[in-house]
């Protein structure tokens, strides 16, 4: 890191030794994601349990709406000045440790009972659960972007970076976990929970780095920075907003056309005889692998235009029509190998063109508007979720 002359008595800035903050901010940006992609990704077991409901589609919504909730919340309510910025994040990652418990839980206290006790009180409190983990989402989220936005560029990107490798992960977790258990009932509820319990312990271990992380020298030194800036007055939401309408479109396109067709479409839509129920998962794992990629590709390249970057990120509506020529075209097309192809280069795009976008935005703007460009592009790319996952409604039509 580069060395940055203070005022008074310190000349430079402590170095991240060992890029200790680097490292924390990555493996927050995974905590902030890992509940969402524990839910979506456990889609064989969800469907063993609630056969009759279209889960991934329902988790969608409850999730988004909730963490858009929250997103308003902090923005209109004040929540981000009212509530410290740690207290926050320790707040977020506990009612992920509930929501993410709730799941094995319930599924053995109602293991005996019938499938209508199953379906209609199981099912309520699973959807509940999700509704707690958008919450938390929301905070964690809104407050773990906002501050990078004000740091330097590589805790931006170690964060989207961090966000992409807790799906990999869960993927990861998913497949070694149903392929070492028989698949009958109680191997797959046995490889299930064992999935959500080790994705507490991590979540449990981000409590842990989000309060190491504001003890950290360099840290601390860049919130005393910040704090003494002349310019750090809280500006209003929509004097920022105007100035970065830009980018803002784009990451609500980006995820207006990512959530109505991932994970939805993707996991209940598409059928492979030769797959079965391997196939929505293994499509979710290429979907996650190639969003890390192309979140980590930042680290690399970011390009300068932000005009440029959004053009790009509207260009990715082109993928409506390829993704129904997988469904309605020739038989050809509705294969197993292009549609991994497509899923691959949606995941690609959308991590490579949120984290640009999210990187150059903070810096397009004054250092005190900084956190605030970030938190708007946060609640445009909730909104984008939101809307994604309410058309995604539109592929059951």
């Amino acid at each position: 890191m580069e060395a940055m002359k203070v005022a008074g008595d310190q000349p430079t800035e402590p170095r991240d030794t060992y890029k200790i903050a680097y490292i924390i901010h990555f493996f927050l940006g995974a905590g902030n994601l890992l509940p969402w992609n524990a839910f979506i990704t456990a889609v064989d077991y969800f469907g063993y349990l609630y056969p009759s409901k279209h889960v991934e589609k329902v988790f969608s919504v409850a999730y988004m709406c909730s963490s858009q909730l929250i997103l308003v919340l902090l923005i209109w309510g004040g929540w981000s000045s009212k509530l410290s910025y740690r207290f926050r994040l320790n707040l977020g990652f506990s009612m992920f440790v509930l929501s993410l418990m709730v799941t094995p839980i319930i599924d053995r206290v109602w293991s005996r009972n019938g499938s209508q006790g199953r379906s209609n009180g199981a099912y309520g409190v699973t959807v509940a659960s999700v509704v707690i983990c958008g919450l938390a989402d929301g905070l964690i989220g809104g407050s773990l972007i906002g501050s990078a936005g004000k740091l330097p560029k590589q805790y931006m990107q170690a964060v989207f970076a961090g966000t992409a490798s807790s799906g990999v992960l869960v993927s990861i977790l998913r497949i070694i976990t149903k392929a070492s258990l028989p698949q009958t009932s109680r191997g797959l509820r046995t490889s299930a929970y064992f999935y959500f319990i080790v994705s507490t312990v991590i979540i449990l271990c981000c409590c842990l780095g989000c309060n190491l992380l504001t003890k950290l020298p360099v840290m601390q030194l860049h919130y005393r920075l910040l704090s003494n800036d002349p310019h750090c007055s809280r500006p209003k939401f929509w004097t920022v907003a105007r100035k970065i309408q830009w980018p803002s479109f784009g990451v609500f396109i980006i995820y207006i056309v990512t959530l109505s067709i991932f994970p939805g479409f993707i996991a209940e839509n598409l059928q492979s005889e030769l797959l079965q129920d391997w196939y929505p998962i293994l499509l979710i794992t290429i979907y996650n692998v190639s969003d890390f990629i192309g979140k980590s590709l930042t680290a690399i390249y970011v390009p300068k235009s932000i005009k440029k970057a959004t053009w790009t990120c509207i260009a990715r509506l082109s993928f409506y029509p390829l993704f129904v020529a997988c469904l309605h075209g020739p038989k050809w097309l509705k294969t197993e190998l292009p549609v991994m192809v497509l899923t691959f280069l949606l995941g690609l795009t959308n991590g490579y063109l949120t984290s640009v976008v999210m990187i150059l935005t903070p810096k397009w703007v004054p250092v005190g508007e900084a956190e605030m460009a970030a938190i708007v592009m946060v609640l445009f790319l909730g909104t984008g979720l939101v809307g994604g996952s309410i058309l995604g409604w539109f592929w059951i039509i």
